[in-house]
């Protein structure tokens, strides 16, 4: 029924990356290595993390007609994801500006660029595509409109699985549709509305899933995540790495997670294999070109 494993709906960006010794303060200046450019954005750092774990993989997203963009396009062909779906013109390809410290952690800006172009007319377009998608995953670097037209258009029976990142306030039918909401500390605290949270992330967890989604996962970066669907709160532990570069491991997360959800995995049981990538993933320099193979991640 399904010729997709997953559809990425989101952003797609060139990674201008620098490492530094440590990220500069409120107006000071640090001298960094040398740039490098590389293929990422959430939404296509999804696709390709998918696609190198064997899923059949489609992307939904805009790019400039310029240099960044046919290397994002270049970037997803390589890794077998089916790019019919990404559209190219209306603005320059979207930049991430990202500072790398020595311990890995990073620091981002975004100018989403084509990524704010991606309209709610994009996706009706694209009804065909979403209808032959088992599960539907996006982000928040694209508007928040479009991943609503998203949700109005899912296929009945397929699941639909969002992180919301940067986050926003979310209209309840957004909510509503999400079997896992997947967030991170900052991302919980966000849409929690941050006063009168507690420090414990379970409750971070039974707080939003009143909020009205299916499910949700709250990742814990290296103490591993947590799922919750109904009345049980699971910890999934993580998987220990020495850590090179951070910088889209939550996107791997989230693509391992959703694939193994297509197949039938149950959510701690996908969160389980989503933190093995997750880590292998962060072993790596770079978002694409750091993720791993279903065979890779089997050594870890």
């Amino acid at each position: 029924m399904y010729e997709y494993d997953l559809l990425v709906v989101g952003s797609a960006n060139a990674d201008l990356v620098i490492e530094v010794e440590r990220r500069p303060a409120a107006g000071e200046t640090v001298l960094g290595g040398d740039l490098a450019t590389h293929p990422g954005g959430k939404g296509a750092n999804q696709a390709v993390a998918a696609a190198r774990l064997g899923a059949r993989t489609a992307l939904l997203a805009r790019v400039g007609d310029d240099a960044h963009g046919r290397l994002l396009l270049d970037s997803q062909r390589s890794a077998g994801v089916d790019t019919a779906g990404v559209l190219v013109g209306g603005a320059p390809t979207g930049v991430a500006l990202i500072t790398v410290d020595p311990s890995g952690d990073n620091s981002i800006v975004v100018s989403p660029g084509a990524n704010g172009r991606l309209a709610p007319a994009d996706v009706r377009a694209a009804t065909g595509l979403l209808h032959r998608s088992r599960v539907v995953s996006a982000q928040l670097e694209v508007p928040l409109e479009t991943v609503l037209e998203v949700v109005r258009n899912l296929a009945p029976g397929s699941r639909f699985v969002l992180n919301p990142s940067p986050p926003l306030p979310l209209p309840p039918e957004v909510l509503a549709a999400c079997d896992p909401l997947i967030v991170n500390e900052h991302e919980a605290k966000a849409i929690l509305g941050g006063t009168g949270v507690s420090g414990e992330p379970a409750d971070w967890a039974r707080l939003l899933l009143a909020k009205g989604p299916r499910s949700v996962v709250v990742t814990l970066g290296a103490d591993g995540a947590l799922v919750a669907d109904g009345d049980e709160v699971t910890a999934v532990p993580s998987v220990r790495v020495a850590a090179v570069d951070t910088t889209g491991a939550g996107d791997a997360f989230t693509a391992a997670l959703a694939v193994r959800l297509g197949g039938g995995a149950s959510l701690p049981e996908a969160a389980a294999y989503a933190a093995r990538v997750g880590a292998a993933a962060v072993t790596k320099r770079g978002a694409q070109e750091s993720y791993p193979t279903a065979k890779e991640v089997e050594a870890l």
